[in-house]
């Protein structure tokens, strides 16, 4: 099915068409997948919030949720986003200087795992800059690959950096980058840095830091204090969200990937109530071009099944990842700044998690 975008959106339910400025005039024209995107950000957020309210499991109907593992609507929500947030950059007891910030951050971003980040501590102490040692970090990981522990996560591969920075082992490199970019001074460029996209420059700079990394990482730093870019500056689509946008958009109509996405968040409440659908945002904040971006990533994923048809520039067939529940209570946390945990607290509608 080919439904064409031009630049009136037309309100199917009202009637009413009503203006859309696009940056090209080639209208674009979506496919069935680009529907799917809509009801599958709308239901995949009712999830979330069925969930934190206490809900019965199971908390959707919709049979590939059910089945299958997929990120929330919202990064910040998902549970390595809120362990980084709430563990590793909002901590009381821990320095709040722009360099340990930062060290936090990306030493437990380049692992992405909260299980490496607690090993870490359980063995060394609290975690700073000022006591790190490359020869007890190197230990420490070592010596839980050899217990058979994985020590990255499986969210994304980071490379070897073996070319870059000469050591065998996968994790001594990104030790190394680490102290690398705490020599450059990186954390106090980063605070005087003006844009997320320089932001992004700066990290993409960096040995065996690409467009994907880089982009990950300037949005975890840009959670703390550190920065205060706001996410609606800058985007970088990573390869699942390629593989969604060409899934969704039949001919992208001369909008290039970046300006698609800005378009679907230009778009989302035109579109979800276009559609019918009743999207919760998250305490008022709306999709912001990073969620906008992961939802392409998990709409490639959901249309594998539920259009199986369509088909991205990879070819995948199968989702990986099987979806098991959590069933124990949650405690959401966001960065300070977006000035939602306030919101949280008086709507309480925070309870434990039903069994």
């Amino acid at each position: 099915m080919d439904l064409p975008i031009a630049r009136q959106v037309a309100d199917v339910h009202r009637g009413v068409a009503a203006p859309i400025v696009f940056r090209h005039l080639a209208p674009a024209k979506v496919t069935e997948v680009y529907e799917s995107y809509w009801r599958f950000a709308a239901e995949r957020q009712a999830v979330f919030f069925r969930r934190a309210k206490g809900s019965v499991y199971p908390w959707t109907q919709d049979p590939v949720l059910l089945v299958y593992k997929f990120t929330n609507a919202y990064r910040a929500s998902d549970r390595v986003s809120q362990y980084l947030i709430r563990h590793v950059i909002y901590r009381d007891d821990r320095p709040k200087s722009p360099r340990e910030v930062f060290f936090r951050i990306l030493l437990f971003k380049l692992f992405n795992k909260i299980e490496t980040w607690e090993r870490l501590e359980r063995a060394l102490g609290p975690i700073t800059y000022e006591d790190y040692r490359f020869a007890a970090y190197d230990q420490e990981l070592a010596k839980a690959m050899r217990a058979g522990h994985r020590i990255y996560s499986a969210a994304y591969i980071m490379p070897p950096g073996s070319s870059a920075f000469g050591r065998p082992a996968k994790h001594q490199n990104h030790l190394l980058l680490l102290e690398r970019m705490m020599s450059d001074r990186l954390p106090e460029r980063l605070a005087q840095t003006p844009t997320m996209q320089e932001g992004f420059e700066k990290l993409r700079a960096y040995p065996t830091i690409g467009d994907f990394l880089a982009y990950q990482f300037i949005t975890d730093i840009n959670y703390s204090e550190l920065t205060d870019f706001s996410e609606m500056d800058f985007v970088v689509p990573g390869p699942g969200a390629r593989d969604g946008l060409r899934k969704c958009f039949a001919d992208p109509g001369g909008l290039n990937e970046p300006e698609l996405i800005r378009l679907m968040a230009d778009l989302q409440e035109r579109e979800f109530e276009r559609l019918g659908l009743d999207f919760q945002s998250l305490w008022g904040r709306r999709l912001q071009l990073i969620d906008c971006q992961n939802l392409f990533c998990e709409v490639d994923k959901y249309a594998r099944v539920a259009h199986p048809q369509i088909m991205g520039k990879t070819g995948r067939s199968r989702i990986k990842q099987k979806f098991e529940p959590m069933l124990a209570p949650i405690e959401l946390f966001y960065p300070p700044k977006w000035k939602l945990n306030e919101k949280i607290r008086v709507a309480a509608q925070i309870r434990p998690a039903a069994r």
